[in-house]
């Protein structure tokens, strides 16, 4: 069982803060550019490759684009669960049919979320996916990742491991977010692999 060091939530606070300050200098352009080739990286990977439900998610502002993957995982028959975030920050699922099947949610004070406007399939859908995309802003060479704070995903994580589910865990970023390390925190979980613009790295 590993051991947090007490401090590791300022810690994670701070590298948090560096992190999101240097995605918002990227512009439109860098974001677009970023994503074709994210998108072409990920599309190379055997886990999906071989998937038929992907859980993923839509990107937004300045985070790594997934538009062009989920639309390239969709045109191969591959089933996209995208999250709709509930009061209390948990995730419940629907269906990807395309761009017009996206309905942007503003939750309270925070950035507005493109999420199916469809079906909800209830927050255990994920457990069929083969694949979960995860975001993120930065994984370590261990495959711990470090998410926004929100905890949405860590409750995807703790689900799958109840339910015994066993897909392959991948988060999306760019190429400076691959770091040597990151807190941790005694519920946080490493990933199967990292895809940045510039190629897949596996743990």
């Amino acid at each position: 069982m590993r051991h947090s060091e007490p401090s590791a939530e300022p810690d994670k606070r701070g590298l948090r803060l560096r992190l999101i300050a240097v995605r918002n200098r990227l512009t439109a352009d860098d974001v677009r550019e970023s994503e074709a080739a994210l998108a072409r990286c990920a599309l190379e990977l055997p886990e999906l490759a071989r998937a038929r439900t992907v859980a993923a998610y839509v990107s937004v502002g300045s985070e790594p684009g997934t538009r062009a993957l989920l639309d390239a995982l969709r045109a191969r028959g591959v089933r996209v669960l995208l999250p709709v975030l509930l009061p209390d920050n948990d995730l419940d699922w629907g269906v990807y049919a395309g761009e017009g099947s996206l309905a942007r949610v503003q939750h309270g004070g925070r950035m507005a979320l493109l999420e199916p406007a469809g079906e909800r399939l209830g927050p255990d859908a994920v457990t069929a996916a083969d694949a979960v995309l995860l975001p993120g802003l930065a994984v370590d060479a261990r495959g711990m990742r470090l998410g926004r704070g929100g905890g949405s995903y860590d409750r995807v994580l703790a689900r799958l491991e109840r339910a015994g589910a066993h897909p392959a865990l991948v988060v999306l970023l760019y190429d400076t977010e691959v770091v040597e390390r990151v807190p941790e925190e005694e519920h946080d979980r490493p990933v199967h692999a990292v895809v940045t613009p510039s190629g897949v790295r596996r743990f």
